[in-house]
């Protein structure tokens, strides 16, 4: 492989599966991969409605596309969801794990243990729980590309007010690699995106700021879109990064650089 392919071919013929990706990044990345010719794409998302409206989506480009109402922080519905993917497509090759949650800003003694139990269910035990139910299906065939939503709060610290996040994510963080070494002998590479200001609902819920304050003090003065954060994804995920494994690909408009 070379490592160039050509754009609108990146997914050619793969069946994919995204989990929350009923809006934000997820629902970005599924249309992105739709348009690069994505065989198959399953949606999952614990809003019906949204992750339906992207399967929609996604038929309009010309793409195969199941939406699948799921609780990833529950095994069964997570062994649900591969299994559909098998048996609807076939196999599955490439998964993108970027279903999270961010508490609200606020002081770590202000923080309850449900809030703790939310982020660390969502961001690091439904993570272990999405691998370990997708790479079987990889092994078995010896090949396969998982790409998992980071953030560049698990990287640079310190994160005032999002102190659960920032550990869920260095978490997470630590998990893909680990889990990458484990498994690039078996042909399947896991790396990871971290993205940093981007807008979406889960930034904009979670206090961080408005969008022009934000803006003000990154080195590009904007936000990212959850479009841009898409690229990166789906080119981790495609043959295109194919000596590339246990890499966190930061999409932060320079963020942690500054």
């Amino acid at each position: 492989m070379n490592g160039i392919l050509p754009t609108g071919e990146r997914m050619g013929g793969k069946v994919c599966l995204v989990t929350g990706g009923g809006s934000g990044i997820g629902r970005a990345t599924a249309l992105r991969m739709a348009s690069e010719g994505a065989e198959a794409v399953i949606i999952a998302g614990r809003r019906e409605a949204e992750i339906e409206a992207t399967a929609a989506a996604c038929r309009e480009l010309g793409t195969a596309a199941i939406a699948l109402k799921t609780d990833i922080t529950r095994e069964d519905e997570v062994a649900r969801l591969v299994g559909t993917a098998l048996e609807r497509c076939g196999r599955l090759d490439v998964a993108f794990n970027n279903a999270g949650f961010q508490e609200r800003r606020a002081p770590l003694e202000e923080q309850g243990t449900d809030i703790y139990d939310s982020v660390f269910d969502t961001n690091v035990r439904a993570l272990f729980l999405c691998l370990r139910h997708q790479l079987p299906v990889m092994i078995a065939k010896g090949s396969g590309s998982i790409v998992v939503n980071a953030s560049v709060s698990g990287m640079r610290n310190p994160n005032p007010g999002f102190s659960l996040y920032s550990a869920s994510k260095a978490a997470a963080i630590s998990l893909t690699r680990s889990a990458a070494m484990e498994n690039a002998p078996r042909g399947i590479r896991i790396n990871a995106v971290a993205p940093g200001r981007v807008v979406t609902d889960m930034m904009l819920r979670s206090g961080v700021g408005d969008i022009a304050t934000v803006s003000a003090g990154l080195p590009l003065r904007r936000m990212g879109s959850p479009e841009e954060v898409a690229e990166a994804v789906v080119w981790l995920s495609s043959d295109a990064s194919s000596y590339v494994v246990g890499h966190v690909l930061a999409a932060d408009g320079g963020f942690l650089a500054s």
